[in-house]
């Protein structure tokens, strides 16, 4: 099942857009962004990754308040699948997932971005819809991104990520290093990343926000009895 999932999701990443939703384009990227956010932005944007969009008509990256996703060349690992084939960890592209999710709910419609201010990283954060969407609120739903805890104060991004872990959605159906864990401590952030590269991290890690740890951390130790 996630097998096909994940090609699916995988053919979306290459599938041409429109241009609301779409890659951003060699060349486009600016060498300076506008650093004084203003109250409402409104356009055709870019899909980054899983949380950044960017508005080319008016040179603005913004990340979406209130989540966290995986980076683009992240890996996680299906436990699934893994016990299927009796092989080693089957490596999921959840940045890369979570980056055609986000195209897929922005499609070719126009986003919305009510700005705001985030101290901490003074980066540009906005709560931004297409239509009457909550594109946060959807990639919390479908469990490809997840609550950023520091900043996030909406109840309902709690309940969408309580019901996405409880279903096992997205990365909650895998092993999955802390987004924040993973950009402290990788070293290669290049498009050529390897799988094997984040299962090193994954045994060493300090943090499990998935469930399928708990779930190893349950089996018995012998399994010959």
């Amino acid at each position: 099942m996630i097998r096909s999932f994940v090609l699916s999701l995988t053919i979306l990443i290459t599938l041409p857009h429109g241009s609301v939703g779409a890659d951003l384009v060699a060349g486009e990227f600016p060498s300076s962004i506008e650093s004084s956010p203003r109250l409402m932005v409104n356009g055709r944007v870019a899909v980054v990754d899983g949380r950044t969009l960017w508005f080319p008509a008016d040179r603005i990256l913004l990340r979406l308040a209130g989540i966290d996703s995986c980076e683009l060349v992240q890996w996680s690992f299906d436990p699934k699948a893994a016990a299927a084939t009796a092989q080693s960890l089957a490596p999921v592209p959840c940045g890369a997932l979570a980056k055609a999710w986000l195209k897929r709910t922005i499609g070719h419609r126009a986003v919305r971005c009510n700005t705001v201010a985030d101290g901490r990283t003074f980066e540009s954060r906005g709560v931004c819809k297409v239509g009457d969407q909550d594109i946060a609120l959807e990639m919390l739903r479908v469990g490809w991104a997840k609550v950023d805890t520091a900043v996030a104060r909406d109840r309902r991004y709690v309940e969408a990520q309580r019901s996405a872990i409880a279903a096992r959605y997205g990365m909650w159906s895998t092993y999955v290093l802390d987004m924040q864990e993973w950009r402290d401590r990788a070293i290669d952030k290049t498009l050529g990343r390897i799988p094997q590269a984040d299962i090193n991290l994954l045994s060493e890690r300090n943090s499990e926000i998935s469930p399928p740890f708990l779930d190893a951390r349950r089996q018995p130790a012998r399994r010959d009895r």
